[in-house]
């Protein structure tokens, strides 16, 4: 990362998986040296916000680079250009995002950018634990992925406990379980999810 993150000319980096989103810690940042004051300030937003985006818009945007204003209320050191550039990209079926800082005064190439994305997914590609979708597979229960398919077909609790052959309670007890395990907020976004790893 020290490499490409030198080659895009940036002072430090920030990359994470936008589909292992919890609010609970920061397990979805994989690696980074950026200021930690400066992850505990965006990570989760700048993550959580990629989490959100429709398939088709990430779709549209992966590779491409944008930016973002650091809020003039962060410390931040002197030496940092006050905007992030970000670069949703996927390695495998992981969704990833590459976060960079640079210097003050900083040339910003929008063709190196992309380059530096493709080089930053080839990379985190030759790493299968970093883009594993094992997690989910083993932590979502038959019940659970049953529940998941209903669902994505468009059934409500009273259908899907009707078709199962359980209490609605119970049902919604399994939604909760779901959700709280692919760190969706709501039910489209845990279908979007399980299209995603291939668990439905």
């Amino acid at each position: 990362m020290d490499l490409i993150c030198t080659y895009a000319g940036a002072k430090s980096y920030l990359l994470a998986r936008t589909d292992l989103y919890s609010d609970r810690n920061h397990d979805f940042v994989l690696t980074s040296n950026w200021p930690f004051n400066l992850v505990r300030k965006y990570g989760a937003t700048l993550v959580d916000g990629e989490a959100r985006t429709s398939e088709v818009r990430r779709c549209l945007q992966a590779f491409e680079p944008s930016f973002r204003e650091i809020d003039a209320s962060v410390d931040l050191s002197p030496e940092y250009a006050r905007r992030m550039c970000l670069i949703p990209y996927n390695a495998g079926q992981a969704c990833m995002l590459l976060a960079l800082l640079f210097e003050k005064d900083a040339s910003v190439s929008h063709d190196r950018m992309r380059d530096v994305a493709l080089a930053t997914a080839y990379h985190t590609s030759q790493f299968p634990e970093l883009v594993s979708n094992n997690y989910a597979l083993s932590d979502l229960t038959v019940r659970e992925v049953e529940c998941l398919s209903w669902i994505g077909e468009g059934k409500t609790s009273d259908e899907i406990a009707l078709i199962i052959g359980i209490s609605r309670n119970t049902v919604n007890n399994y939604i909760t379980s779901i959700m709280n395990k692919t760190g969706a907020k709501t039910r489209s976004e845990a279908v979007a999810f399980a299209v995603r790893q291939r668990i439905i």
